[in-house]
């Protein structure tokens, strides 16, 4: 249990630090939608 809070912690860090504003959380979020729709598209279209 110990272990998981730790990485709980350590991967909100990092992601804090990679998104110093709201603004840049936006466009990481933003991303992760674009590629996961990509990749729907992709698999749909059998490539």
């Amino acid at each position: 249990m110990r272990k998981l809070i730790t990485l709980a912690v350590l991967a909100a860090a990092l992601t804090v630090a990679a998104c110093n504003t709201v603004e840049g959380a936006g466009k990481d979020v933003s991303s992760a939608g674009s590629a996961v729709a990509d990749t729907a598209r992709d698999v749909k279209n059998g490539n």
